[in-house]
């Protein structure tokens, strides 16, 4: 575990930077997926040359917040986002000392990505190592998600409790309780853990059967997880909507959102609107009509 942390620590800084780099697109990508949509759709075409209504893109909506809230506006809920990597990248073999979980693979995982045949053990045991060590990654770095997903939301209503991250964290805890920083958490594990086991099983049969070096099979994992993780993306929509629903935001609360009793409610729903895939793509956005507005 030393040397995972080691690892982490090393990794570190170059993901600190490029969050910070992306922050802007993500801020976006979380009001998409709230469904705010400020800026009307307008007429276009598809790739294919179909009449459409697009909304706008993914530069525009920045631009839109730049115009509002000024330059350093785009980087709303980047501190606590910060915090997150930090606390994960330090506190997750920490976590999993004091839950007293000790598998060989933790310190000595499996080498898969090999000239030889895979074996179906050392998937399984890299695995369960990978889904210990993500839910508990989790675990630690989820409530700074909360409270950078919630600033993020703030937008929407213009609420001024949530323009610090002190501010955000005293929100939430008046709002919720400690229970609130855990809001969306069984979607958001439910999604990555899914992604996790469908990839891990995927690759076993890819270097078994098509991909037979060394080389290739280093680029099998990430590939197929860009592949599972867009099945699993409305489970992400579900989490961030959770994340902000019933809280003292007017992002959380109708008009702007419906009252959701439970996520699966709110699965339930987005699929009935289908809006389960908003945010998915933010370059070709393609106005869907709300179902009522169809009847």
């Amino acid at each position: 575990m030393d040397e995972i942390e080691k690892q982490k620590a090393a990794a570190l800084p170059s993901q600190l930077l490029v969050t910070t780099v992306c922050h802007p697109m993500e801020y976006a990508k979380v009001l998409i997926q709230l469904g705010y949509e400020p800026l009307p759709p307008r007429r276009s075409t598809t790739l294919f040359g179909r009449p459409a209504m697009v909304l706008p893109n993914v530069f525009q909506y920045i631009k839109y917040i730049k115009q509002s809230d000024g330059f350093f506006g785009c980087y709303k809920g980047l501190s606590a986002r910060v915090l997150g990597l930090i606390a994960a990248s330090q506190l997750t073999s920490k976590v999993i000392h004091a839950c007293g979980i000790d598998f060989p693979e933790m310190n000595d995982p499996p080498n898969i990505i090999t000239d030889e045949e895979p074996k179906i053990e050392d998937y399984i045991k890299l695995g369960r190592r990978d889904v210990v060590m993500h839910t508990a990654s989790v675990v630690v770095s989820y409530p700074f998600h909360v409270v950078s997903i919630r600033m993020m939301a703030s937008f929407i209503g213009k609420e001024e409790d949530y323009s610090s991250l002190f501010g955000a964290i005293m929100s939430i805890y008046r709002d919720d309780g400690i229970l609130g920083f855990y809001h969306g958490v069984v979607p958001k594990l439910l999604g990555d853990l899914s992604c996790l086991a469908v990839t891990g099983v995927l690759a076993y049969y890819v270097n078994k059967y098509l991909v037979k070096t060394k080389d290739l099979r280093y680029y099998t994992v990430p590939l197929l997880t860009f592949i599972t993780s867009t099945l699993t993306y409305p489970l992400v929509v579900v989490s961030t909507c959770m994340a902000v629903a019933g809280s003292s935001l007017k992002a959380g609360n109708p008009p702007a959102m419906p009252v959701y009793p439970s996520w699966q409610s709110c699965w339930r729903e987005l699929l009935r609107i289908k809006q389960h895939k908003r945010g998915s793509s933010l370059i070709f956005r393609y106005y869907i009509a709300p179902i009522a507005a169809l009847q």
